[in-house]
């Protein structure tokens, strides 16, 4: 069991296998009094339908959002099989709450306008500042969308968020609203916090001079079928330098497709083969899009450097709020690297999940480091 306070924010870690027996031990390091609203991300061998009633019996009245998880961050690192709570003083935060379901199909309008109502009847403190939390279901495909809609919808603040995992199994992602999981499902959170925060972004990927266009695709299952006019896995195999057969999840995370949006790179993650040569992508996807390979940098290195954030008096985060996607953990894992990566975000105080995709800047990513850095009040946060 692992407890920590930071910023007024309490963080609790069970690894009990079962539901009951996990809150119970949650509950016996956090109080329920004071809080404003809790966030969950539990690992996949938890019984959804025991964990949402037994965190609204130890902690009634309070609020409780989260997601399932492809992987937890917690105050030791790295972790798959624990329960993590994050608590949210009331002294310091407020919340308001949405709940977008279902996500197939998305109405535009209809979460335009549920978000713009949520923030302006969300009354204002004075001098306390605004972002927005997003955690959808990471199966539904339209991350990319829905990212596009908040970030227009409620342009007066930033929006980060994670896709909801199960693990690496890719069968059945929910969020959790209102007591109970629910999946095609999304989460918009609005808070207000007199916390100083700053955002994070960042990868470990530089283009290269290969490039290739999606030349047929079924966007909306974002499968690509042709790229440069050769079926798409004989295609990237053929740049990769590798065999269609040898073509495999390491293989996608280390040599990942780019899409540059102005001066940016952004990734597009590919999920697999298809036993037709197509690729199934984790992002969007459309004909005629250009995409660039990419090369991967040291990903401890860019890892310490992008969690470097300092406020103006050259102190750290009290907190780094983080969604880490599941395809950079792969990674590291796969490198063996997986206990100098929990060094290095331990270090940092990050606490929160790996996911199917992050949300950052109106844009549905893919192996990417994205989160929120929380400061003292008072103190102006630089990078």
């Amino acid at each position: 069991m692992h407890s920590g306070s930071a910023a007024g924010i309490r963080i609790a870690v069970s690894h009990a296998g079962q539901a009951r027996p996990a809150v119970a031990e949650i509950a016996a390091t956090i109080a329920p009094t004071g809080l404003c609203f809790l966030l969950v991300f539990p690992h996949d061998g938890l019984d959804l339908t025991e964990l949402a009633p037994a965190l609204a019996e130890r902690f009634p009245g309070i609020p409780v959002f989260g997601c399932t998880t492809a992987g937890q961050i917690t105050p030791d690192g790295y972790e798959a099989g624990a329960l993590l709570v994050i608590a949210f003083p009331r002294a310091h935060f407020h919340c308001a709450s949405l709940l977008i379901q279902p996500l197939v199909p998305l109405s535009i309008e209809k979460i335009t306008s549920e978000a713009r109502r949520l923030d302006a009847q969300f009354r204002r403190t004075a001098g306390w500042k605004r972002l927005a939390l997003t955690f959808a279901d990471g199966l539904s495909k339209q991350e990319d969308l829905l990212a596009a809609i908040l970030t227009a919808a409620l342009p007066d603040m930033p929006v980060f968020g994670g896709s909801a995992g199960d693990g690496g199994a890719f069968r059945d992602t929910r969020v959790l609203h209102g007591g109970r999981f629910h999946e095609s499902a999304a989460l918009l959170l609005i808070l207000e916090t007199d916390h100083d925060f700053v955002g994070l972004g960042f990868d470990h990927f530089l283009p290269t001079d290969k490039q290739m266009v999606v030349t047929d695709a079924i966007p909306e299952e974002r499968i690509v079928l042709e790229l440069n006019g050769a079926p798409a896995a004989e295609e990237y195999a053929r740049l990769v330098g590798c065999p269609v057969e040898a073509l495999s999840p390491r293989v996608f995370a280390e040599n990942p497709v780019l899409v540059r949006t102005n001066a940016l790179y952004h990734v597009r993650a590919i999920g697999s083969v298809r036993d037709d040569l197509a690729l199934a992508f984790l992002s969007a996807i459309d004909d005629g899009l250009v995409l660039t390979l990419g090369r991967g940098t040291e990903i401890l290195r860019t890892l310490e450097d992008g969690l470097a954030v300092r406020d103006a008096s050259g102190q750290p985060p009290d907190l780094i709020l983080g969604f880490d996607c599941y395809l950079r953990r792969l990674e590291i894992e796969e490198k063996r690297m997986t206990e100098a990566a929990s060094e290095i975000i331990a270090r940092a105080g990050v606490v929160g999940f790996n996911t199917y995709g992050e949300q950052h800047c109106g844009v549905h990513v893919n192996q990417t480091f994205v989160g929120v850095a929380f400061f003292p009040p008072g103190e102006r946060a630089l990078h």
